[in-house]
């Protein structure tokens, strides 16, 4: 028989890495975190903010007992969402009390918001991905 021994067996690519560095499945979880807000927004584009929210806060809940890095990740796509949730309310609460008027304003702040929002969430998915930390710009640290 040609059998391989035990030690002469590669090992899997997960089971070798060095201390404190993500395994690829802990590093797909973390980009997840980041995803679910994309993904969340496209199907409910009403609540993008509360959606991606809630995809964060699902990804946290799974993974804060046995992943530090995709329960850190995702504690930070948390607290980003929810702060352009609570941004884009703020420039409705604006233009209300405004009569309009500051639609001149709000409406190029919303756009900005917009973007900046895609941007980092897709910079924090390929950091993540990465095996990477990533602090969000603009993020109100809601959850520590």
């Amino acid at each position: 028989m040609n059998a391989i021994p035990e030690q002469a067996r590669p090992e899997q690519a997960e089971d070798v890495v060095p201390n404190g560095t993500p395994t690829l499945q802990e590093r797909q979880w973390a980009a997840g975190a980041h995803l679910a807000a994309l993904i969340l927004a496209l199907v409910t584009s009403w609540a993008a903010g509360i959606a991606g929210a809630v995809g964060a806060l699902a990804v946290w809940m799974i993974k804060r007992d046995d992943s530090p890095f995709a329960a850190e990740h995702a504690k930070e796509a948390l607290n980003f969402n929810l702060s352009m949730f609570i941004y884009a309310v703020a420039l409705v609460v604006l233009s209300l009390v405004t009569l309009g008027l500051g639609l001149i304003v709000t409406v190029p702040l919303a756009v900005v918001i917009a973007v900046v929002w895609l941007v980092c969430t897709l910079v924090a998915a390929f950091r993540a991905y990465d095996g990477q930390p990533y602090r969000y710009p603009l993020s109100i640290r809601l959850f520590r």
